[in-house]
Order: structure tokens, then C-alpha cells, then sequence
């Protein structure tokens, strides 16, 4: 028969046992939790989004080799819970670029290695200008979405949404992405309304991405009210643009390029509080809008 002594060191040793075990656990959730908070999750363009994951692969042929995987899992749970870091709150996009661009400048449209989806003239490329504003308006749903065009911060993405309105390229275009989970947007500007249609040349990225060498780990706050362009990685602007409705968390990878007015937001708000329409194929809160958003026109005021 045991001892009471041996008996209390066997109910400390198991005590001892769950207090780690339940540690372990804690653990391994908070690395979880961790990793799923990771920004930088938007591929606007191609209308998908990269989610991070942690994963093991391989395959165990014994009973020792699933123990030995086990406790290799665990020490590097627990070396990357130890490593893990709060993740920074996101911050506030810069105001103005990080130098200011001369009077005017050149651009560059290059072919995209994609058939346009809608045909139509590059844009011209010297002396564009790089000072002042232009004001648009984007009749979506028969109602009026006003816009102030930034040419100081991004004046070939500027350029170029021009010369695509005044050739009618959005005319009769539907925006064919909401979000209303995580970041908040919609997105338009794809005349095969796919998400992957664009007008057959591609650009460089602009403000506020002359800011960065590396995007902050936290990313940053794309605010209510921003039009910005939607890509598929460095370089690949092309005719897709969004529109944010609320504060929206992103890598400062997006050519922001203008101001959409309150009576516009209130139209953008209209769609948003609809929904998404069902689609099992998408993540939630992401997909086309449960309620048409057409524009009929985008008109500029030179």
C-alpha cells in the first residue's frame, strides 16, 4: 500500500501533468489565433483572398513515428509561442506622398499578357499632370457617386481612370465584388464583371506605396471614403478600382487615388446593407451584391 507521502507526490506529479497539458493547449490556440490575424490577405483583382494557415504534411508508417511527430509538433508549438508577438494595430495610411512628384510627369502603360476584356486606347504617357484634383461622378444605380481625383498622390492612376471614363469603358459595367466582412468594399470596373477582366495594359503602383519598403506587420487603415485601385500583386493596375464604405484593414498596396463624397458613400452604404448574394463557392461576407450595382457612366469634369 502507498504511502501518504506517495501519494501526494503522485497527485502533485498529476496535477503537474494537466497544469502543462492545459498550457500546451492554450498554447497552440493563441499561435492559431495568432496566425489567422496575420494582415495582408487581399488579392483584390483576381476576386479572391489568400488566407494564412499552419499545416503539417507527411505520413507516419508506426506508432513511435506519430509520438516522435507529436512532441516535434509541440516544441514547435511552444518555440512559436514564445516567438509570438502581439499583432500591431493597424495604421493610419499617410496623408501625402513621401516627396512631392514635379508639375508633371511620365507614365508608362504596358501590355498586362491579357486580352482586354473591353477594347480600348492607352492613355498618353508625358507630361501628366502631377498637382491639383478632377472631379468625377459615377452613376451607379441611376444615382450620382461623386469622386475627387488625386493627381499629387497618384497621377498616372489618375490618368488613366480618365481616359478610360471619357472613353466609356465602365458605361454599362457592373461592380461584381462586396466584401462586408473584414474589409469593407466594392469593387468595380471589370467590363466581363469575372474579376479577372481588365483593358489589355497594366501600370505601376503609386501612393501609398512610395511610402513602404515593407508593409507594416499590422497593415493599415484604408478609410471610409478612399477609391483605390484593386490589382493582382506589384505592378498589375489596370481598370479595377473599390470603393471603401467603412475603415478597412490593408497593405499598403493599393493605388489610393481619390475622395468619394457623403451622398455617393450613402448609395455605396445602400448596396452594402444588402448583402451578399449566396454563393457557395465563396468565402463569407464575399461575393457579388445580393442587389444589382450597375454604372451606367463614369463622367469627368476637366
Amino acid at each position: 500500500m502507498a504511502s501518504n507521502q506517495e501519494r501526494r507526490e503522485a497527485a502533485r506529479t498529476t496535477l503537474e501533468q494537466t497544469i502543462a497539458e492545459r498550457r500546451k493547449q492554450e498554447r497552440r490556440k493563441k499561435v492559431l489565433l495568432g496566425a489567422g490575424a496575420v494582415v495582408g490577405v487581399v488579392a483584390l483583382a483576381g476576386a479572391t483572398f489568400g488566407v494564412y494557415t499552419l499545416a503539417s504534411g507527411g505520413d507516419s508508417d508506426g506508432a513511435s513515428d506519430s509520438v516522435a511527430a507529436e512532441d516535434q509538433g509541440d516544441e514547435m508549438f511552444d518555440e512559436m509561442f514564445e516567438e509570438q508577438q502581439e499583432i500591431p494595430e493597424p495604421e493610419a495610411l499617410p496623408t501625402e506622398r513621401a516627396e512631392a512628384l514635379p508639375a508633371t510627369v511620365d507614365c508608362s502603360y504596358t501590355d498586362s499578357g491579357r486580352p482586354a476584356a473591353k477594347e480600348a486606347e492607352r492613355p498618353a504617357e508625358t507630361g501628366i499632370p502631377a498637382e491639383g484634383n478632377v472631379a468625377a461622378t459615377i452613376n451607379l444605380n441611376g444615382e450620382p457617386v461623386g469622386v475627387t481625383l488625386d493627381r499629387a498622390k497618384s497621377p498616372c492612376t489618375v490618368n488613366s481612370f480618365v481616359s478610360l471614363a471619357e472613353q466609356g469603358y465602365f458605361d454599362g459595367t457592373s461592380c461584381h465584388r462586396l466584401t462586408t466582412a473584414g474589409i469593407f468594399v466594392l469593387q468595380c470596373g471589370d467590363p466581363s464583371a469575372t474579376g479577372g477582366g481588365g483593358p489589355g495594359y497594366a501600370f505601376a503602383d503609386e501612393f501609398p506605396a512610395d511610402q513602404y519598403q515593407e508593409a507594416p506587420r499590422g497593415g493599415t487603415i484604408y478609410p471610409r471614403g478612399t477609391i483605390a485601385m484593386a490589382n493582382a500583386g506589384p505592378g498589375t493596375n489596370g481598370s479595377q478600382f473599390f470603393l471603401v464604405y467603412d475603415d478597412s484593414p490593408l497593405a499598403p498596396a493599393y493605388n489610393v487615388f481619390g475622395q468619394i463624397n457623403d451622398p455617393g458613400l450613402a448609395v455605396i452604404d445602400a448596396i452594402a446593407q444588402a448583402g451578399v448574394a449566396e454563393n457557395p463557392g465563396s468565402a463569407p461576407g464575399d461575393g457579388a451584391p445580393s442587389v444589382p450595382a450597375e454604372i451606367t457612366s463614369v463622367t469627368v469634369e476637366e
